[in-house]
């Protein structure tokens, strides 16, 4: 197993790509804290880490809104406590709404930015600081291909995902020194209930696998697997850079 005796926090993984990831990363030998936000994902949450404890693994479910700087000091703390230690962060937690640019409100950039940047940051910051004492770890960021490709009526969002990557890079370039690796994985269009919308739209779901050279979209499992590669052992030569995994979309297949 790659991440045998691994101790993890997901953030966001009732659902998703975090459901996903923290599912992964229990089958490669890790113990996982799942993080959730809202009152009714704590259901989920639970039978998440029922499915992920095992007879060498610890799971548990802690509420925390990644945005707030005291319930990000919280969620670290008590992962560290419960799982015995912290060497995997997978900061996955975030949101989108499609706005104009021109009619984005303040509340809604706030919104975005709050959790998908600064949630990012302060859960980095608290995990940073308990891996650096004990010899280090991996810190891993869900980003997107949109950290780099505009997309119209998205202007917070891609503001968020193009400032997680200069926070990674910056990360990796500190933290090195205390043996902690910084990355970000970068999805592409994924089958996941937030793009739930476009997938139940036949023709909208055909104008999106357009953009993807393989001609489809890809799973929460597959952005998982690379989560837990990127994670391992066999990649600690791999630091401050970010994994793309979306299918040949940003390869820009209907450029002429």
């Amino acid at each position: 197993m790659l991440l045998e005796g691994r101790k993890a926090i997901v953030t966001g993984a009732a659902s998703g790509i975090g459901r996903a990831t923290a599912e992964r990363l229990g089958a490669e030998g890790a113990s996982v804290c799942v993080n959730y936000y809202a009152d009714d994902e704590a259901d989920a949450a639970e039978e998440l880490v029922a499915s992920i404890r095992g007879e060498r693994r610890r799971a548990v479910a802690v509420q925390a809104d990644v945005g707030s700087e005291e319930d990000a000091a919280r969620l670290v703390a008590t992962a560290a406590q419960e799982l015995g230690g912290l060497d995997l962060l997978v900061n996955n937690a975030g949101v989108e709404n499609k706005v104009p640019l021109l009619e984005l409100p303040l509340r809604d950039w706030e919104r975005v930015l709050r959790t998908n940047l600064t949630g990012a940051f302060l859960c980095l910051r608290e995990a940073a600081n308990v891996m650096a004492p004990t010899g280090g770890g991996v810190i891993v960021n869900v980003s997107s291909v949109h950290e780099f490709i505009p997309w119209a009526g998205y202007a917070h969002y891609c503001s968020s995902k193009g400032g997680l990557k200069l926070l990674m890079a910056t990360a990796a370039r500190e933290l090195a020194a205390s043996g902690i690796r910084v990355l970000n994985v970068a999805p592409g269009a994924i089958a996941t209930p937030i793009n739930e919308q476009v997938l139940d739209d036949p023709q909208a779901k055909r104008a999106v696998e357009q953009e993807v050279p393989l001609g489809r979209f890809g799973q929460a499992q597959e952005i998982a697997a690379a989560i837990a590669w990127v994670s391992s052992d066999e990649a600690s030569y791999v630091t401050g850079t970010t994994i793309v995994v979306d299918g040949g979309m940003s390869l820009y297949p209907r450029f002429v």
